[in-house]
């Protein structure tokens, strides 16, 4: 498949997602604006304290947590493809008297448009799941990322995207294979009739942490979750605040992972 064949239609359907995603209860704009944060725990327990440091936010949306992490004191670089999305994002930022930078392009494209190193690159939540090559994406990170400088990353688990739409099958392979071809909605209320073409790759972990420990990244920390802490998945049910289960799987499945690792050198890849 032809590279700007997929980026063309996620992007169309990123796009339509956006004016939905700005008004739905889902992301609680209006409660955002306000001084709530989008941070999740499990990202938070990651970070510590980042005040002062500098913050690359690849495939940020719409920036909520570009510019949380900006209220915990970060400098902050949030990058997506969507330009409905990044457009909200600036006028967030803006509104909220925050020097939060974006920039639009598709993130194998970021050394066209960006030349900085960060003290941590950041990227959470159903990122890579729209990029098909894992050694592009960790020379990514590897290259914006100065030396002794961390990737924080937490991901839904592979696992999750094996199974069919009611998650009650397997129906693709954990492994990568062919992309996965879609026709669906979106994930947060008010999109009852949104049908969209999407596609995208499922990566093992395996495939992503040997892709970034061959970037000169060293494993600090990997954990995984038996929750969601987002009601994104059907037939979901709240065992806890913002802890999420499949309700016939309970406790028995991993739904999210996450890793922080460091930056060693700049050595030639």
């Amino acid at each position: 498949m032809e590279d700007q064949n997929y980026i063309a239609k996620n992007k169309a359907t990123w796009n339509e997602r956006t004016k939905i995603h700005i008004d739905s209860e889902f992301y609680n704009q209006k409660g955002f604006l306000e001084g709530e944060t989008s941070l999740k725990e499990i990202e938070l327990a990651l970070l510590g304290n980042i005040n002062g440091k500098s913050v690359l936010h690849l495939q940020c949306h719409f920036g909520q947590d570009s510019i949380s992490l900006a209220r915990m004191g970060a400098q902050v670089t949030g990058v997506d493809f969507s330009d409905e999305a990044i457009q909200i994002a600036k006028e967030t930022a803006q509104k909220l008297a925050l020097d939060t930078q974006f920039i639009c392009c598709d993130i194998y494209e970021l050394p066209n448009y960006l030349n900085q190193k960060f003290d941590i690159v950041f990227t959470t939540y159903g990122t890579i799941g729209w990029l098909p090559d894992m050694n592009k994406w960790s020379a990514i990170v590897s290259q914006f990322l100065k030396p002794g400088g961390e990737f924080i990353f937490v991901e839904f688990h592979p696992f999750i995207w094996m199974m069919d739409n009611d998650l009650k099958e397997i129906k693709y392979n954990y492994f990568k294979d062919e992309a996965i071809i879609e026709i669906e909605g979106t994930y947060t209320d008010h999109a009852e009739h949104l049908q969209l073409e999407t596609i995208g790759w499922n990566h093992s972990i395996g495939e992503v942490m040997q892709n970034l420990l061959d970037k000169n990244l060293q494993l600090i920390s990997f954990q995984e979750f038996d929750y969601s802490p987002y009601n994104v998945f059907p037939n979901s049910i709240e065992v806890g605040p913002s802890r999420y289960q499949i309700q016939h799987y309970g406790n028995k499945i991993p739904m999210v992972y996450a890793m922080k690792m460091k930056k060693l050198n700049d050595m030639a890849l």
